[in-house]
């Protein structure tokens, strides 16, 4: 029997079932190298701009090859020098022989690597934020449909007051808006490396420019311009410092937090039978229970959520080791980190948008959880209406108490239903206010201003966030199909 090479080799399982063609090719060799192409024509551009002999043919034919990259000579390269930067300026002189002289000129190997690292970071948030934002939107429609619908509040996990479906989606949605925040800083934060040198000083280039500190001021500055960067980072070792990485994945991290606190509370829902994440025809639960609805989606997110936590201590390690202008061993470790965690983060997201696209409630389920509780904390708007009424609060009281405890032994000791209104009916003390229980024990008597603030957090805090995306969330919104 004859196996496929592809399956014989490694493969990640955030590239084969779970990350998207374009955060995929975000991280790959094709956009990493031809970005280095990218840059080394930047650098020329800008070198030639400020008077270095470099000609319009040499960065044409530079142009001509961006994309054009020839993999195996470059591994080749690399086998024979150890080294990918001169590996690839090497494979690259051979395809511009007029440009080879001014290829790389003045730069140090951090040029292309952490310049290009910082330009799919930038990208990489640029795919995240439309697909957070669009998670958002769907979760708004969702707590503006369920606005009034009561339902059981827990804290501790015990049943506590009554909140709405709709406002527990907002505390959801309120997290998510923290997490826009902080992606949008780390974005806006960024800056570019430029041309620093090895050791941050920028001794090439003053030594190429002739000792011209303005020239070499005005060539970082150019060389930003050019890549799309307002700023350059103003002080530098050999790397860009890796804070700058810790700030990123940390906010991911974050992101990574909020979505399994969601997802749990999903889960946790879905196994009182209140919602169920969508649950396609043909989908099996269990391979032995066939009646089995399992979230597995919302597993899907809390592990890959999982993951994407732990890697923001993969940064703070590697910055808290960059001894002096830098050292080597961030290297192996960034290419895992930075990779996975947008790609973890994005695979998260999508299944996250997919689940808020077909969140089934079901009302009637809820609204049996409520009468199950209901009686036990009707109680002090039934001391209130008997106060009301002329009883005395503390026999009152008391009197609430002794038949709460028979109906709790009811629940508990004998798995009956909670009996306590009946109890109530049936002692005449309780008689002057007999005629209002209906009315005491309604639902939405309990939720406060749950839909009040809804509305309130919706129009206020969401719809100014969704109008500064109304261009990327049409798209943000179309149906998600996931891979697997």
């Amino acid at each position: 029997m004859s196996i496929s090479n592809d399956y014989c080799n490694y493969r990640s399982p955030l590239s084969t079932r779970y990350a998207s063609k374009e955060m995929q090719y975000n991280f790959s060799d094709q956009k990493k190298f031809s970005t280095w192409r990218k840059l080394w024509i930047i650098l020329a551009t800008a070198e030639k701009e400020l008077g270095l002999d470099i000609t319009d043919e040499q960065i044409n034919e530079l142009k001509q090859h961006v994309d054009d990259i020839n993999f195996d000579a470059a591994a080749a390269e690399e086998k024979l020098t150890r080294h990918d930067v001169m590996a690839h300026v090497h494979v690259l002189a051979n395809l511009c022989p007029k440009a080879a002289p001014i290829i790389h000129l003045g730069a140090t190997s951090c040029f292309v690597t952490d310049n290009t690292d910082l330009i799919i970071i930038k990208d990489g948030l640029d795919l995240l934020l439309p697909r957070l934002v669009g998670v958002i939107s769907k979760l708004s429609e969702f707590a503006e449909k369920y606005k009034d619908l009561p339902t059981l509040g827990f804290t501790h996990l015990q049943p506590a007051q009554l909140t709405t479906v709709g406002k527990r989606a907002t505390l959801w949605i309120f997290d998510l808006l923290l997490d826009e925040v902080a992606l949008s800083r780390a974005k806006d934060d960024l800056r570019f490396r430029g041309v620093k040198g090895t050791t941050g000083t920028q001794a090439s280039f003053l030594q190429l420019l002739e000792g011209d500190s303005t020239k070499v001021r005005k060539l970082d500055k150019r060389v930003a311009e050019l890549a799309g960067f307002n700023k350059t980072y103003p002080v530098t070792g050999q790397t860009y410092s890796r804070k700058v990485d810790v700030n990123v994945l940390a906010a991911l991290s974050g992101l990574g937090s909020t979505i399994h606190k969601i997802c749990t509370d999903l889960r946790l829902l879905a196994s009182r039978k209140e919602l169920e994440e969508p649950f396609e025809a043909t989908q099996i639960g269990s391979s032995a229970m066939p009646y089995k609805r399992n979230p597995m989606r919302s597993e899907r997110c809390c592990a890959l959520a999982r993951h994407l936590m732990t890697l923001i201590g993969d940064a703070t390690a590697t910055h808290s080791v960059q001894w002096l202008e830098r050292t080597l061993d961030d290297s192996a470790n960034r290419r895992l980190s930075l990779a996975e965690s947008f790609l973890s983060a994005e695979a998260a997201l999508l299944t996250l948008l997919n689940i808020s696209q077909g969140i089934v409630v079901y009302p009637k389920v809820i609204h049996r959880h409520i009468l199950q509780e209901l009686p036990f904390m009707s109680t002090e708007n039934i001391i209130v209406a008997m106060v009301k009424k002329g009883g005395d609060r503390q026999i009152c009281h008391e009197r609430i108490r002794v038949l709460s405890h028979q109906a709790a032994a009811q629940v508990k000791e004998h798995g009956l239903d909670n009996d306590l209104i009946e109890r109530i009916k049936n002692d005449p003390y309780f008689k002057p206010i007999l005629d209002e229980l209906t009315d005491l024990l309604k639902p939405e008597t309990f939720i406060g201003r749950a839909s009040e603030q809804v509305t309130e957090f919706l129009e206020d805090e969401v719809k100014p966030l969704l109008k500064k995306y109304a261009n990327s969330l049409a798209a943000a919104n179309s149906p998600v199909t996931l891979n697997i």
